[in-house]
């Protein structure tokens, strides 16, 4: 496939990733191909969109011409032969994966592949990844699973040692300024300014570049280190973030919360004070506790994405103590990062980073809850009194 095929049609939403492009190329040419693939890569990176790409040119006749009915449809998300497991939830139940597991035994509808695709594998309980590895060893013909994860490390050994492994790694800021430019129409110097502060990360890159709130958000959270001079400081800084992050989690949430409770109304009949039927009440707790799992994971998302702009400011003033002379992240806060470099050390600066990637596991992986966690990160990331400590 030529360089100027690999920018066009299903792959050209996938930035700065030409290695990986091709190889799933190839592969959907019957080059390497196998029935099992695992994407691992950094957020915003793209793996389920290079998932869902290599679909299509599973689908399509002439490997992915972006163009044909089977493009068109496994991008819409609407083939009949390509399933997708995506949750808004802390985690992928058994009973979700056995679904998917029973479609996987059943033929293709067309000529080609049934193509399985699970976002979020590192999502997967104990129970669900068993479930799946069976279906992985055993698989049925003309059956491809497709599985989505940061690192290989949060797969099952024994379920990524079946698979072919696509790393796709973080797109370089002109990559990603470029693609912004292409896509969106937006002038090059606000395309840089998103590539830059996304740190990588295309959605993200993509709102900085269209949203002025987004941007003035995110001006709000890197400005927070060079403020917390006081514990006083540290704890009214943790409270406003996890303000901000509910509200904006229920901006998100809220119209999908009342669409779903509508439908679920719809379909059992029920009216403003009329009569319900028996079934309807455990529905109802079942919705309202899938909602409320969804809410969570908002407020998470939200707040991990603060972290990492948090993150971007002290790697800022450790490239500026240690003159480094890399790119700055946060160029126009350079007085800020002046300020700490004066007042900390660059390995007092890794500790604040350390304190930052601890609160982040604290919520994600041991269910501590944000506030509290946020409280303790703040402290941490106190600078010291009269200078360096």
């Amino acid at each position: 496939m030529s360089a100027a095929a690999l920018e066009r049609g299903i792959w050209d939403h996938l930035v700065g990733q030409r290695p990986a492009i091709t190889a799933l190329a190839r592969a959907a040419q019957g080059q390497g191909m196998s029935h099992a693939w695992l994407f691992t890569g950094p957020p915003g990176s793209g793996r389920s969109n290079a998932a869902i790409a290599f679909a299509a040119a599973l689908q399509c006749e002439q490997g992915g011409c972006g163009s044909c009915h089977a493009c068109h449809t496994v991008m819409a998300g609407s083939h009949a032969d390509v399933s997708v497991v995506r949750t808004e939830k802390l985690s992928i139940g058994v009973d979700e994966v056995r679904d998917i597991v029973r479609r996987s035994g059943l033929s293709p509808v067309g000529k080609r592949w049934q193509v399985l695709v699970v976002e979020d594998a590192d999502r997967l309980t104990d129970q669900a990844c068993n479930a799946l590895l069976k279906a992985i060893e055993e698989p049925t013909p003309r059956t491809v699973w497709m599985l989505c994860a940061p690192t290989v490390e949060d797969v099952l050994t024994t379920i990524r040692s079946r698979c072919r492994l696509v790393t796709l790694t973080t797109p370089a800021p002109a990559d990603v300024a470029a693609f912004l430019v292409r896509t969106m129409g937006v002038p090059d110097s606000l395309a840089s300014y998103a590539a830059r502060h996304s740190q990588g990360h295309i959605g993200r890159a993509r709102a900085l570049a269209k949203d002025e709130h987004v941007r003035n958000r995110r001006r709000e959270i890197v400005a927070i280190p060079a403020r917390l001079t006081s514990l006083g400081a540290c704890m009214q800084a943790a409270d406003r973030l996890h303000a901000a992050a509910k509200a904006e989690a229920e901006a998100i949430t809220s119209d999908l919360d009342k669409s779903e409770k509508a439908d679920l109304d719809a379909a059992y009949g029920v009216v403003e004070r009329g009569r319900r039927p028996r079934e309807y009440a455990p529905a109802l707790a079942a919705l309202e506790k899938g909602q409320k799992t969804r809410a969570k994971r908002r407020i998470l998302d939200v707040v991990d994405r603060a972290l990492m702009d948090l993150v971007s400011v002290y790697r800022d003033a450790i490239a500026l103590s240690t003159g480094s002379g890399a790119e700055l992240v946060n160029e126009e806060l350079r007085p800020d990062l002046e300020r700490l470099v004066q007042l900390s050390t660059p390995e007092q600066a890794l500790r604040r980073i350390d304190a930052i990637f601890a609160a982040r596991e604290q919520m994600l992986e041991f269910n501590v809850p944000a506030q509290l966690a946020l409280e303790s990160m703040m402290v941490a990331l106190k600078l010291p009194e009269g200078g360096r400590a």
